[in-house]
C-alpha cells in the first residue's frame, strides 16, 4: 500500500468526530478517501499530514503494520461489518489475518480454576486442528485461551489478540509476559492509534472485533450479565455460529452459558463439536482431535511414535509434578525429560498447574512453587 494512501486514511479517520461509520459515509459520497478529506478540511479542522506522518512513524519504530481497508492483507471477516475500522494495526504475524478458519473465545475475567482449564483445553486442541484462536487477552478466560492456543502445535500454535488499547501498549500490565508471547507467535491488533490507553468506551469497539474475526464465537463461561454475552450477540448479528461450554445451574459464573443454550447457542463438550459445525457451515474440512475420534485420518509415524509413549506412559497426578519441581525449582526442559511424558502433554500439564494457581515461571522457563504450590508439596 503506497504511504500517501496511508497517510490519508490517517488524516480521516483520526479527524475529530469522525469514526468508522461516518468514515464510510464520507467516501461514499465524494468517491475516495482523498476526495473525502479534502471536502473535510475545508469545513473543518482536520489531523494534518504532519500528524499523520508522526502516527506512521510511530508504527513503523515500533515494528507495526498499518493496514487500511483497501489492502489485500486487510481480513475479509472484518471488512464485511458496515462499521470496519478503516485502519487496523497489526504487531506480529499479519498473514494470520485471514486465517482459513478461525473461532472467538471469550468468557469471564473473574474466571474459575475448570474454566480456565476448559478454556485452555479447547484453544489447546482447536489449535492442533488448524483453527485459530482469536480472544480480546483480558485476565481470565481469554488468557487461558491464549495460553493453550500458544501450547499446541509443539509450544508454537499462533493466536490473535483484538486489544482495546494501541498495539503498543500492554493491558492490564500483568499479561506482559503473554502480550511479548503472542507477539512472538501471533498477532495483536487493534484500531485505536499508538499509544491509546485503556478506555472503558474502547471495549465494545474491540469486541465487536474479536467476534469478527472468528467464523463463529465460543462462551467458556460468563454469568448472565457477563460482557462476553455481549460479544456473542455481535457474533450473531455478524451471521456467526455461537458456541457455548454449559455449567452448574447453581453456579452463577455458568448462567449466561445455560442461557445462550436455551436461546438456541450451540452446546459445546469437546472441540470436536465445534469442528464438526465448522464442517458444516464454514464447508471447510477439518482434523478432527485424534484422542476423541475413531474415524480420524491416520497419523504419520512421529505422531505415532508419540501417541505410543503417551499410551504407554503411567499418568503423572500434579501432585508428583509438584514434589519433581521441589522448593528449588526447575528448569521446564528438565521437567518434561523427567515426566517422560511427550512433550506436548507435559507441557498442558505444566499450564494446569500454572492455572491452578500452583506454580509460576521466572525468567520465561523456570518454574518455581507458588506459595499454594508449597502448601501442597508439604
Amino acid at each position: 500500500m503506497a504511504e500517501d494512501v496511508i497517510l490519508d486514511y490517517l488524516q480521516l479517520i483520526n479527524t475529530n468526530g469522525i469514526g468508522p461509520v461516518s468514515f464510510h459515509k464520507l467516501v461514499a459520497e465524494y468517491g475516495s478517501v482523498k476526495d473525502a478529506l479534502a471536502a473535510l478540511a475545508k469545513k473543518t479542522d482536520v489531523f494534518s499530514k504532519k500528524e499523520a506522518e508522526a502516527e506512521l512513524k510511530s508504527a513503523h519504530k515500533n515494528n507495526v503494520s498499518v493496514i487500511c481497508l483497501e489492502d489485500e492483507a486487510y481480513p475479509a471477516l472484518i471488512k464485511e461489518l458496515n462499521d470496519a475500522p478503516p485502519v487496523l494495526y497489526v504487531k506480529g504475524r499479519v498473514d494470520l489475518l485471514n486465517y482459513p478458519a478461525s473461532v472467538s473465545v471469550v468468557g469471564s475475567r473473574n474466571a474459575s480454576v475448570i474454566g480456565r482449564k476448559i478454556a485452555s483445553r479447547l484453544a489447546y486442541d482447536l489449535t492442533n486442528s488448524d483453527v485459530l484462536i482469536v480472544s480480546g487477552m483480558a485476565r481470565g478466560i481469554d488468557s487461558a485461551a491464549h495460553k493453550g492456543a500458544m501450547y499446541a502445535k509443539n509450544q508454537n500454535g499462533p493466536t490473535i489478540a483484538v486489544l482495546g488499547t494501541g498495539v503498543d501498549v500492554c493491558y492490564p500490565e500483568e499479561n506482559k509476559a503473554l502480550y511479548d508471547q503472542i507477539i512472538a507467535q501471533g498477532a495483536l491488533v487493534s484500531e485505536f492509534i499508538m499509544g491509546e490507553k485503556a478506555n472503558a468506551s474502547n471495549f465494545p469497539r474491540r469486541n465487536r472485533l474479536v467476534a469478527g474475526l472468528g467464523a463463529g464465537v465460543l462462551v467458556v463461561e460468563a454469568s448472565v450479565n457477563s460482557g462476553s454475552l455481549i460479544t456473542a450477540r455481535l457474533g450473531l448479528e455478524q451471521g456467526k455460529d455461537i458456541f457455548a461450554v454449559p455449567g452448574s445451574p447453581f453456579d452463577n459464573k455458568s448462567g449466561g452459558c445455560n442461557q445462550l443454550i436455551k436461546d438456541g447457542a450451540l452446546l459445546i463438550e469437546s472441540a470436536d463439536d465445534v469442528l464438526q459445525t465448522l464442517a458444516v457451515t464454514q464447508n471447510r474440512t477439518l482434523k478432527i482431535n485424534q484422542n476423541a475420534n475413531l474415524n480420524a485420518k491416520p497419523l504419520d509415524n512421529d505422531k505415532k511414535e508419540s501417541m505410543m509413549q503417551q499410551n504407554t506412559k503411567t499418568d503423572v497426578e500434579p501432585k508428583g509434578i509438584v514434589e519433581v519441581i521441589g522448593s528449588s525449582g526447575i528448569e521446564q526442559d528438565d521437567l518434561i525429560r523427567h515426566l517422560g511424558l511427550p512433550t506436548s502433554e507435559a507441557l498442558m500439564k505444566v499450564t494446569e498447574l500454572e492455572l491452578d494457581g500452583l506454580v509460576e515461571r521466572k525468567n520465561g522457563s523456570f518454574l518455581v512453587l507458588t506459595k499454594q504450590g508449597l502448601r501442597k508439596l508439604k
